[in-house]
């Protein structure tokens, strides 16, 4: 579900923060690349992607914790059907991070 929000992102504070994390995370599976095209051992290649998955982790739920403290917050102090939406949104996200 894409929702747009007249508010700003619960994350603008550390957006800065979560680009370089990315980055780092993109530069991980740019190693990845590297690693099957000069055939390096499958179990290496394996300890590279689940330092890749893990990394992709911690930035989500980072990003988790800045929603629940700012959007869902904000919501819950605003009342009515706006709150309820983002805290079924946000059950919504954890169910599919549970998942992943």
């Amino acid at each position: 579900m894409d929702h747009v929000s007249d508010t700003t992102p619960g994350y603008a504070g550390s957006k800065d923060a979560h680009l370089k994390r990315l980055r780092r995370i993109e530069g991980q599976v740019r190693g990845l690349q590297r690693q099957v095209e000069s055939d390096t051992y499958c179990i290496d290649v394996l300890t590279q992607v689940s330092a890749a998955t893990k990394a992709l982790e911690a930035f989500a739920l980072a990003l988790l914790d800045e929603h629940l403290h700012h959007c869902v917050t904000d919501a819950i102090t605003k009342g009515g059907a706006e709150a309820e939406l983002k805290v079924q949104e946000a059950s919504a996200a954890i169910a599919r991070l549970v998942r992943s």
